[in-house]
């Protein structure tokens, strides 16, 4: 049997707390946060500003090796991790809605995944992480010595997410939010390529009902034990 690593990976879909979870986890283990969804994003940000055609492959796998992607820690324990695209802070510009869903399109190129997971394995091999996404604890880190998967119903999910902006003084629709909550729940669990998934190993939280710091709790308990 293989050695596990001493990793931890959160999965679940858009709009279950992972990164929250994932930032205080790290803080409390001491480990490196890795926002694979940051990365994502940040292709998908990309591809929008150049224009590319997403089912060009050719086009796809030449502009992807022009993006330098740059992940640096967060100001404080409430902020998202800082990224970087080809030397620019994009770090705000990557976490609207708009550009979540088209996250979720590029995340369905098998190549984009093929370099990002190259990528985010590199950053693993020291251990000592907290990866969060959608397929770490199946694709990116299968060996990972502790994976958790966070759900949550939809209604909730997208309530979150309205509060969120609204708190940041953004404009918010809850209907729309909802819709392309289910929207991009259907697309990350159908797609072809690493779809999202609960790995067999991984131990679910329903965090529904739960606040954060209930789920930091029950995973720090494992991590820990």
């Amino acid at each position: 049997m293989s050695e596990k690593l001493i990793i931890v990976t959160i999965d679940g879909p858009a709009g279950v707390g992972k990164s929250t979870v994932s930032k205080k986890v790290a803080a409390a283990t001491g480990f490196t946060y890795l926002d694979t969804g940051a990365m994502y994003r940040a292709v998908g940000l990309f591809f929008q500003e150049a224009s590319v055609d997403l089912d060009n492959i050719s086009q796809v796998r030449e502009k992807l090796d022009m993006i330098e992607i740059e992940l640096f820690p967060a100001t404080d324990e409430d902020s998202d991790v800082g990224v970087r695209l080809c030397g620019e802070d994009v770090s705000e510009a990557i976490r609207t809605p708009e550009m979540a869903m088209v996250a979720s399109k590029v995340s369905a190129i098998p190549v984009v995944r093929e370099v990002l997971t190259k990528i985010q394995r590199e950053y693993g091999t020291r251990g000592r992480i907290v990866a969060e996404g959608r397929d770490t604890g199946t694709v990116v880190f299968p060996l990972a010595a502790y994976k958790f998967f966070l759900d949550a119903e939809p209604r909730e999910r997208a309530e979150r997410r309205f509060r969120q902006l609204k708190a940041r003084g953004e404009e918010a629709d809850y209907q729309e939010l909802l819709r392309m909550t289910i929207e991009r729940d259907n697309n990350d669990r159908n797609r072809l390529v690493a779809p999202l998934k609960q790995a067999d190993d991984a131990v679910l939280i329903d965090t529904t009902a739960l606040d954060v710091e209930e789920v930091v709790k029950q995973i720090l308990a494992i991590v820990n034990g």
